[in-house]
């Protein structure tokens, strides 16, 4: 015991560079356990998808809402345009392509607008689900895409397609579906040019059901029903 105090005695300059290098390597140890608890918080929120507290979860909800927005008035938007064919008789007529089943972009677009709408939730609060958001959006830019490739294709082919007897014909029909349009004209006078439209267009094209019915409801309602006075 004697001989260590002597050792002590005779370096005890040894005990302050030893005593500082105790303290940083504690201090070392201390910052990468912190590191470690700080990693090990931010690997827990990534797998479970937490979302921080406080002012974040805000946020990050209202983000999330704005961006199911967005992709709803995406997919109504291409609703809309397509709906102002199928709606519109002399629409159809001047682009018969976007209407026309047998033309593989129309069929296409129909296609993608069915996959769309199979995804879109009667509540968009089902939307805040990443994975059936994510999907969604995709089938929503898919519809989009297929619409843009089908009404760009109908404004360059226009009635090109057509033989020149099938076109005097469509000009014929667009005339008399006017008159059969034209509120000012007598009721059977407007059933009489519908009918001589729809037989203008036999073996040429088919208006989809939307736009004739919408016709129709114009005209009486039910063809071959006069109004009583």
């Amino acid at each position: 015991m004697d001989g260590f105090w002597d050792f002590v005695g005779s370096y005890w300059w040894l005990v302050f560079p030893l005593g500082g290098m105790a303290g940083a390597w504690f201090e070392g140890v201390r910052k990468w356990d912190e590191r470690r608890r700080r990693d090990k918080i931010e690997m827990y929120r990534i797998k479970h998808g937490a979302v921080g507290r406080g002012s974040d979860a805000p946020d990050h909800s209202e983000a999330l809402g704005r961006e199911i927005e967005r992709v709803v008035a995406a997919h109504e938007e291409t609703d809309r345009r397509w709906l102002s064919y199928e709606l519109d008789a002399a629409k159809t007529l001047e682009y018969p392509v976007i209407t026309d089943m047998r033309e593989e972009v129309t069929v296409a677009f129909h296609r993608a607008r069915r996959d769309a709408d199979a995804l879109r939730p009667d509540d968009p609060d089902e939307l805040r689900d990443r994975g059936l958001l994510d999907r969604y959006r995709e089938a929503v830019r898919d519809y989009q895409l297929a619409f843009d490739v089908a009404e760009r294709e109908a404004k360059r082919r226009r009635d090109s397609d057509l033989t020149a007897d099938e076109r005097r014909a469509l000009d014929r029909a667009k005339k008399l579906l006017a008159l059969a349009d034209d509120a000012g004209a007598g009721h059977a006078e407007r059933q009489a040019a519908y009918r001589r439209a729809m037989k203008e267009l036999e073996g040429i094209l088919v208006l989809p059901d939307a736009a004739t019915e919408a016709i129709e409801q114009r005209i009486a309602g039910v063809l071959g029903h006069r109004p009583t006075d």
